[in-house]
């Protein structure tokens, strides 16, 4: 459906004109007409389908921008996922000039109060925070006309419910509620009764996030060849954008850390960092300066990297719903990914699970071999010198090149610059994390707990943490770069000398 059919403005469609939309997605054709009727919505629809639009084209339709005070509150689970949210809205409306804030934790509150003093017609943030501006009286609700709450299960199982039902209390009860979920537990449905006026129900199921655009795959592999493994699928796929998700900060530190150790541009995401921190590892990313990002499920809710081709599961998810929020990461706008889980024998349970959800089988995937890991890395060296030579100024190195043509085999000097460019053989140990538990129908979201051989692993009691395991940089690196040293062999100053590179 076109989104001129929608009843939307002719600002707001031109706004989406130049955002490059097209056609509606099932979310928004279905929720935007009810929102401008007025209509309490519960959507049901997984991270990917164009939520923000949905509740944010008719918000920005039915806000009087010549009103100062607060009309709509968006209420998020991240810090990510509420500064996007604020971003795609504020695009979206600004050729009407409208005011779009944003408040979270771990940033200068004094700076959200001054911004707030700005009188903004819609306010997103995460629940913590939103709570603190209420108390120290510099957000006021009484003028909210729109409420939303996004990702919903996901604020529930972060323990915000009592959180967002105070910040429910401090808006009129002459409102409109949108409430978006993936999934709805009890829990959410009662927030749906107690708070919400006769709602209207849209499912959008998790099948159509599941494309023919995206392989899916499994691998089958005891816990302690994981890293290894995937690190042969990087030498050998080559892939150009890739997120891996782990199961708890301590795995992204480790797993980040020795992919860095290894020469991967790679770098961790989880909810212990400091804003500043996250917000740089996200503009390397989409700047291209990081290939490999490694994040917990928590920490990249939210976030939209376009161009992702690679998705790899390093610990399989705990539940369904959780693998279709992370495979919906790839195979975006029309594009190809692929999707790589890696499920120990233990685990096949879970993996069958996520099949009947999504009525995808996913392919089984033999892992590549050392040697086939080698070729890949050295193909990738061949395309990355043939880069370097376009881009290089050769004239002021010649004399120098010849002088080492002369001592030196041509041979072993591209051997040698080979040998230095490709991937250190550094070995990597990562602590291992108790299975997860065999029950039935699949894991259970809030059983969060990490763990491993050597020791129990238990989960934090902050409930305002979104990432519920500690980030104990448990992570091990050993080995050298022997292949670095050569043993220069002497002779006459006619003859050419020969030296060996020692592969670890």
């Amino acid at each position: 459906m076109k989104f001129s059919e929608l009843g939307l403005s002719d600002h707001l469609l031109t706004a989406i004109s130049n955002s490059g939309f097209e056609e509606a997605t099932p979310i928004q054709a279905e929720t935007i007409p009810m929102v401008l009727k007025g209509q309490d919505v519960i959507g049901q629809a997984q991270t990917g389908t164009g939520k923000t639009a949905a509740f944010g084209l008719p918000i920005l339709q039915k806000i009087d921008f010549d009103n100062p005070n607060v009309q709509a509150l968006i209420i998020s689970p991240t810090r990510e996922l509420a500064i996007q949210t604020q971003e795609e809205i504020y695009r979206l409306g600004k050729d009407e000039k409208a005011k779009v804030q944003v408040v979270y934790g771990g940033a200068d509150i004094r700076r959200q109060i001054n911004a707030l003093k700005g009188h903004p017609q819609i306010v997103v943030g995460t629940p913590g925070r939103i709570l603190d501006h209420i108390r120290r009286h510099t957000l006021k609700l009484e003028h909210v006309k729109t409420l939303v709450l996004d990702e919903a299960d996901e604020m529930l199982n972060m323990g915000f419910l009592d959180d967002i039902e105070d910040i429910i209390k401090q808006t009129p009860k002459e409102r409109q509620t949108l409430l978006f979920s993936a999934t709805m537990p009890a829990q959410i449905k009662r927030v749906g009764v107690q708070f919400m006026n006769d709602p209207q129900q849209v499912t959008i199921k998790a099948k159509e996030l599941t494309t023919d655009l995206i392989d899916q795959y499994y691998v089958r592999v005891k816990e302690y060849e994981k890293f290894d493994t995937m690190t042969r699928f990087f030498d050998v796929q080559d892939p150009e954008v890739t997120i891996v998700f782990c199961r708890t900060k301590r795995r992204v530190d480790e797993v980040s850390k020795g992919l860095e150790a290894r020469g991967y541009k790679a770098a961790g995401l989880h909810g212990d960092l400091t804003q500043a921190r996250r917000t740089q590892i996200m503009q390397e990313f989409k700047a291209g300066k990081i290939d490999i990002l490694v994040a917990t499920d928590v920490a990249a809710r939210g976030i939209d990297i376009s161009g992702v081709t690679h998705v790899y599961n390093y610990d399989i998810p705990q539940d369904p719903d959780g693998y279709v929020h992370r495979v919906g990461r790839t195979g975006r706008a029309g594009k190809h990914g692929v999707s790589i889980t890696f499920a120990t024998p233990n685990e096949m349970d879970y993996l069958r699970e996520i099949e009947k959800l999504t009525k995808v089988r996913m392919l089984p995937l033999k892992p590549p071999t050392i040697q086939e890991a080698f070729v890949g890395q050295l193909n990738s060296a061949e395309s990355d010198i043939a880069d370097l030579i376009k881009k290089t100024n050769t004239d002021k190195y010649e004399k120098m090149a010849d002088k080492l043509l002369e001592e030196y085999e041509a041979t072993d000097l591209v051997a040698a610059l080979l040998n230095d460019i490709t991937r250190d053989n550094v070995k990597v140990k990562i602590t291992p994390e108790r299975p997860l538990s065999r029950h039935h129908g699949g894991g259970h979201r809030n059983d969060r707990r990490g763990g491993g051989h050597g020791g129990h692993y238990k989960g934090s009691k902050n409930r305002r943490n979104g990432d519920r395991n500690s980030s104990h940089n448990r992570g091990h690196y050993e080995g050298s770069n022997d292949r670095k040293h050569s043993d220069k062999r002497s002779g006459s100053n006619n003859k050419k000398r020969r030296f060996t590179i020692k592969n670890s």
